[in-house]
């Protein structure tokens, strides 16, 4: 079985003929949509560039769906209806497709786009078993932090441009102006860190799991044996 059941769904589709959900999506999401290469990482931000919610972008024709952690996505059907006023367009969960892994290729299956040891993923209809507790376990043994770690943190922070998180070149969206300016003055302080439970920071912890944690470090208090190989080769 291969189902993440701790992923949802959300389908953005349009309701007439010219309307187009990749330019709604475009002025909303760090991530180009538009002339970008789907499946892609991306996230919604606050104005101030905190995420709200971080995602996997799909195509699927003249529709969207975005890969969403579960706990999140009904924040992200709301906040993205706020946004699409008078527009044309559906935003709904789709409960007829969900997300699937495997650490192994597997036919018409994507490699995430984040990073490759972080093995491949589709869509496709429910299994009855899900394989959310191997996938929590091989993300944290990347070092890579989803979904409710990120929440209210610094887009930047959250090690988005070296998880291919950003473009820098597609144009305006929420909390862009905050992120770029981060990025051009290399500002990003802090970093989100994954520890082992026992050798994490009470006050800097940002989520606890059976055996690891989430931290939120400073960049120079960040110990070398924690440091991702693809996080540290970009310092």
């Amino acid at each position: 079985m291969t189902q993440l059941a701790s992923r949802a769904l959300i389908r953005l589709s349009p309701k007439s003929p010219d309307e187009n959900v990749r330019s709604f999506l475009q002025g909303l999401v760090t991530q180009d949509v538009v002339l970008g290469k789907l499946p892609a990482y991306g996230a919604l931000l606050t104005p101030q560039g905190k995420v709200l919610a971080d995602f996997l972008i799909w195509d699927d024709g003249s529709d969207l769906l975005l890969d969403v952690a579960a706990q999140l996505a009904d924040g992200v059907v709301k906040r993205l209806s706020m946004y699409r006023l008078r527009r044309a367009i559906s935003i709904a969960r789709d409960e007829a497709l969900a997300v699937h892994w495997s650490a192994e290729p597997m036919k018409g299956a994507n490699p995430d786009p984040r990073l490759p040891a972080l093995g491949y993923r589709w869509l496709a209809p429910a299994d009855a078993v899900s394989v959310d507790e191997a996938w929590l376990a091989h993300r944290l043994s990347c070092g890579v932090a989803e979904g409710t770690d990120l929440v209210d943190t610094l887009w930047l922070e959250c090690n988005a441009v070296e998880l291919n998180g950003v473009s820098f070149t597609k144009g305006c969206y929420v909390g862009q102006e905050n992120t770029a300016r981060m990025n051009w003055r290399q500002k990003v302080n802090r970093r989100l860190i994954v520890v082992p439970l026992d050798q994490s920071r009470a006050d800097r912890q940002k989520v606890a799991y059976a055996t690891h944690a989430v931290d939120h470090l400073r960049v120079e208090d960040i110990p070398a044996e924690f440091m991702p190989e693809w996080l540290g080769a970009a310092e």
